[in-house]
């Protein structure tokens, strides 16, 4: 029987249970980050908010801000048994979810979470397997520990393999 691990916004779930299955829902402009380590059977699910933290002293929650969630969620899956020479990235959301905000970069919240999120995979050298960012509705992402499989569903959509 598989357990299902919800990830809600700001939060993180790592498992090595290779009957569970981690979940966000209605990532919008949010990105949800999945690590994967197939051989150990180790995976790892966030669910960042905004792109960049402005502290990270005390009462901060790392797991919201892409710049200090990814360094995190990698720091967790390797204490639950995974590798980085193994670790392949999974992240999908992003979506512009603001219609009014036209080309203001401020506004663009969704393109400035993913592409933060891509840089720190880049400075941490873990590789994308698969993404699914951009657009303008909402998605959800479930993570298969045993597999390592990822599926996202659009609003509306049926779901996809990643």
């Amino acid at each position: 029987m598989s357990e299902r691990h919800m990830v809600r916004m700001a939060e993180q779930a790592i498992s090595n249970k290779g009957s569970d299955v981690l979940v966000s829902l209605g990532l919008g402009s949010c990105i949800g980050l999945a690590l994967i380590d197939e051989s150990a059977g180790v995976a790892g699910l966030v669910h960042i908010v905004l792109p960049r933290s402005p502290d990270s002293g005390p009462g901060s929650t790392p797991s919201k801000f892409a710049d200090t969630a990814v360094p995190g969620l990698l720091e967790a899956v390797m204490r639950a048994g995974g590798r980085n020479g193994r670790l392949r990235a999974v992240l999908c959301g992003g979506a512009h979810m603001f219609g009014t905000a036209g080309t203001n970069p401020v506004m663009q919240i969704g393109a400035r979470n993913a592409e933060s999120t891509l840089e720190a995979l880049t400075r941490l050298r873990i590789p994308v397997r698969a993404k699914d960012t951009g657009g303008s509705s909402g998605r959800s992402i479930e993570v298969n520990v045993a597999s390592g499989a990822v599926s996202v569903r659009g609003v509306g959509q049926p779901s996809k393999q990643l």
